[in-house]
């Protein structure tokens, strides 16, 4: 790969406090966003999964990727994450086929465990089984995208089909797992063809990629595609002399939600805002790269370099309830000034 590879993300559409929108204009907006960040010279576009959620995080990723690569045609289309433990690996296999063929070979599948209890009680998948579910799932993914029968593993054996149509490329689409812990980044080094990663701070996203490396080593075969190392973060990009505050109640939703959907089990009605917390704003801003197209080219070098000079950086421009014009603004400032910035930097320093 290339020194620096740079995307837009993550799609949620999820509805903030207060956003009167329909939720089809918020698809609609979805869908504009996704060719924005083509048109504006990105690398990649990613969508996110969850269920269940009051402001109606994207449940269905797949569809929402072949529609976005069905108004595309260059931009690589990922997801980040697809939740594979609560999905048949047969009908994972045949969906990211179909998409990848409406793409003409450009979608990336990232795949995570997922965690909610709320998920997995729902779908009926208990919780327990969801690491040895996804490799499971990883496997069967092999065997369907290759040219024999799909026998499924001793856990999750399947007798025998042969799944059709094939992706465009003859070994599917890259395989990428997101992980956190070391046993997730280790796994995703020995099982995948890439890491997806999520941290805020550079040294934490070297230890990472030395956890993914060691895995790679030991690996008997080699990856079926060139092993990636992704990261996503928060960002805002601005010419405002204070950028954080033009974005702060956005970037503070994104994480925020994350802890609020357990306590959202079964709740109806409007979407509720967080509660006033200093301590999440200054939690936000902690885990944010915010600034001008400068300041965010030089927090993403850093990161670059701290996972040995390479990496797929992702910004999570995509922040739920921010107005339209704001988020294309930062969309077009990150593509058009930080991103070359970003790449100046990654070609002349190691």
């Amino acid at each position: 790969m290339t020194a620096l590879r740079l995307g837009a993300g993550l799609i949620t559409c999820q509805r903030y406090p207060g956003d009167h929108r329909s939720d089809r204009r918020l698809y609609e907006e979805a869908l504009e966003f996704a060719v924005a960040a083509e048109r504006f010279g990105l690398d990649s576009v990613y969508v996110s999964e969850h269920h269940f959620v009051d402001d109606g995080y994207l449940p269905s990723v797949m569809p929402l990727c072949a529609a976005i690569a069905a108004r595309t045609e260059r931009i690589e289309v990922g997801t980040a994450l697809l939740l594979a433990p609560l999905h048949d690996p047969l009908r994972i296999a045949e969906d990211a086929a179909v998409v990848d063929l409406i793409s003409g070979g450009r979608l990336r599948l990232g795949i995570g465990l997922g965690w909610r209890e709320e998920e997995f009680e729902s779908f009926a998948v208990p919780l327990s089984e969801r690491v040895g579910r996804l490799a499971d799932a990883i496997a069967v993914l092999r065997q369907a995208f290759g040219g024999g029968a799909v026998t499924g593993t001793a856990r999750h054996p399947i007798p025998g089909p042969c799944v059709f149509p094939k992706p465009c490329r003859p070994d599917g689409p890259p395989i990428v797992v997101g992980a956190m812990s070391e046993p997730a980044v280790r796994r995703a080094g020995r099982l995948a063809d890439g890491l997806m990663a999520t941290e805020v701070e550079p040294a934490g996203l070297a230890e990472q990629c030395g956890w993914a490396r060691e895995e790679l080593a030991r690996r008997d075969e080699a990856p079926v595609h060139p092993f990636e190392i992704s990261l996503h973060v928060p960002v805002f990009c601005s010419e405002d002399d204070d950028a954080f505050a033009v974005a702060a109640d956005h970037l503070r939703y994104v994480n925020w939600k994350y802890e609020d959907m357990e306590s959202a089990r079964g709740r109806l009605g409007p979407v509720t805002p967080p509660p006033p917390s200093g301590e999440e704003l200054a939690a936000a801003r902690a885990g944010s790269i915010v600034g001008s197209p400068d300041e965010v080219a030089d927090a993403i070098d850093a990161f670059r370099r701290a996972a040995g000079g390479e990496l797929h950086f992702i910004a999570r421009l995509y922040l739920p309830g921010l107005p339209r014009e704001v988020q294309l603004r930062s969309l077009e400032l990150f593509a058009t000034r930080a991103a070359p910035r970003s790449r100046e930097l990654a070609g002349g320093n190691p």
